[in-house]
């Protein structure tokens, strides 16, 4: 094992102190009495280096953990009660790397809490703008309402119709914010079973035909598929998923593009779904943020168009509780690839 410094140090000391003590006692003797007791001179040797050796590392050790002791009492995050004096090593080598990875965790910790403290910051500025936009709205309609117009059958049904529409979004955010909480606390029980991921992707296709058709946009798988593919999963939230990576798709995505959906195998046990279109795409600094809640590449354009914001926060969420993973591959201008993957079932 390795010697402690501490020990290196007060062994050489008291052999260096020995020699001068003990040789310096003996030539006295010899030059001024003529006596030599080698006998004498050897149990003077190790009388003298035990007793230095030991005071001296005693001293030493003592000398340390007082400096130690300070040095954890001008680090305020310390607790010095909570000190065990056998835990402060007296070896100067491994104190220096102890206290230097003590710095480097504590600058890490500090980080990662002004990270945070930045996302708490702006998530609060993002879920104040979200709920503030469409409330005011609902309140601008119903205070014009109060004030005369509801006198007018046209405009009353209107405006109802507008605030209505409002509501609807407070409400879908409010959802959103309580899926997000349930899937990071763990409290959305997930029904794990088999199912035909074809035939889900096709129900969604279905659901969409109309919206897609008004922005003249293709829908479509990338070849025939003869056989089912079966993969496990709660087909409920894969489908919501699904429909939230589509709806992201002809949000952004051009008129007369197409969105393209394909399943394909991953390994031995997975089964890779792309959800691939040819919009705007995604410029490289804010592919990164892309699943963070409401973060927006477009803030305008993207609040103009509707939507909680939480979409892609929520897709991350549903496939991390299944312990898979999702990506994105994008090329600012030439559209955006979407993959996650699901068990084979």
């Amino acid at each position: 094992m390795k010697i402690k410094k501490t020990y290196a140090f007060a062994f050489i000391t008291s052999i260096l102190f020995t020699i001068l003590t003990v040789g310096g006692f003996s030539f006295l003797l010899y030059f001024k009495y003529n006596i030599i007791d080698l006998e004498l001179i050897l149990y003077s040797v190790a009388i003298v280096f035990i007793i230095l050796f030991t005071i001296l590392q005693k001293r030493v050790e003592q000398f340390i953990y007082k400096r130690v002791l300070k040095i954890y009492e001008d680090v305020s995050l310390l607790d010095i009660n909570n000190i065990d004096k056998r835990a402060i090593t007296p070896d100067i080598e491994s104190l220096s790397k102890e206290m230097q990875k003590f710095a480097e965790d504590k600058q890490l910790e500090i980080e990662s809490l002004n990270e945070r403290e930045n996302y708490r910051r702006e998530f609060l500025g993002n879920v104040s703008h979200e709920l503030k936009t469409p409330l005011f709205t609902v309140q601008g309609y119903l205070l014009t309402l109060i004030e005369g117009a509801a006198e007018d059958k046209e405009i009353r049904n209107r405006y109802l119709e507008r605030a209505n529409i409002g509501v609807e979004r407070l409400a879908s955010i409010v959802k959103d914010l309580d899926m997000i909480s349930k899937l990071e606390s763990n409290d959305l029980n997930l029904k794990i079973q088999p199912f035909n991921c074809l035939e889900m992707i096709q129900n969604v296709f279905d659901l969409f035909e109309m919206k897609v058709k008004k922005k003249n946009m293709t829908l479509r798988f990338d070849k025939f598929y003869e056989f089912p593919i079966f993969v496990l999963g709660d087909a409920a939230k894969i489908e919501q998923v699904l429909i939230n990576l589509i709806v992201n798709s002809i949000k952004y995505g051009k008129i007369g593009g197409i969105i393209m959906v394909s399943v394909a195998p991953q390994g031995k046990n997975k089964i890779a779904i792309k959800v691939k279109d040819n919009g705007e795409g995604i410029k490289k600094e804010n592919i990164g943020r892309i699943f963070e809640r409401f973060y927006r590449v477009d803030k305008s354009r993207s609040r103009d168009q509707g939507g909680s914001g939480l979409g892609l926060s929520i897709v991350k969420h549903i496939i991390e509780a299944h312990k898979e993973t999702i990506t994105l591959e994008s090329e600012y201008g030439q559209g955006s690839e979407f993959t996650f993957t699901l068990k084979r079932a």
